[in-house]
């Protein structure tokens, strides 16, 4: 009978493993030199050469499965302090976020703010887990500036 016990307990567990699966996105905030450039123009949904952006969010996944979701956030600035801001988006190629020229940055309740990791330091290291549904969700860095300087990425959740 206890063969039989352990295999019933094991055959519940990797039925019940799936409920727990968490998707891990790795995300790496970066920039050349810390400097942003108040005329820049590359914020998401504009005609620019991202090419130029000093500063940038890289996903290592841009397609994950619906459901829970962490953000592993590591600022690999030298000496900037950035920040990631997860919001949907209807369309990930043509959506331009609310942005508020005056501030330098976006309007983060107008955009449907989900969460954030809020100002980490240089070398600093945060998480963020979310319950995200089916969609394109944009991540971004709201720190004066930044958005416009190419800080910025789309994540697509099927």
């Amino acid at each position: 009978m206890q063969p039989f016990k352990t295999g019933l307990v094991l055959v519940l567990l990797a039925v019940s493993a799936p409920a727990f699966a968490n998707t891990i996105v790795n995300v790496k905030l970066w920039d050349k030199d810390g400097v942003a450039n108040p005329d820049a123009k590359m914020g998401m949904g504009m005609p620019a050469n991202m090419s130029m952006a000093t500063m940038r969010i890289k996903l290592d996944q841009t397609v994950v499965s619906a459901g829970k979701v962490t953000f592993e956030v590591q600022n690999s600035s030298k000496d900037t302090v950035h920040e990631m801001i997860v919001v949907p988006v209807s369309d990930a190629k043509r959506t331009t976020l609310p942005y508020v020229p005056n501030e330098n940055r976006v309007n983060e309740d107008a955009a449907g703010h989900l969460g954030e990791v809020s100002e980490l330091d240089p070398g600093k290291t945060g998480s963020l887990t979310l319950d995200l549904k089916p969609g394109n969700y944009a991540v971004f860095c709201n720190i004066p500036g930044h958005f416009m300087n190419g800080m910025w990425a789309t994540i697509l959740v099927k």
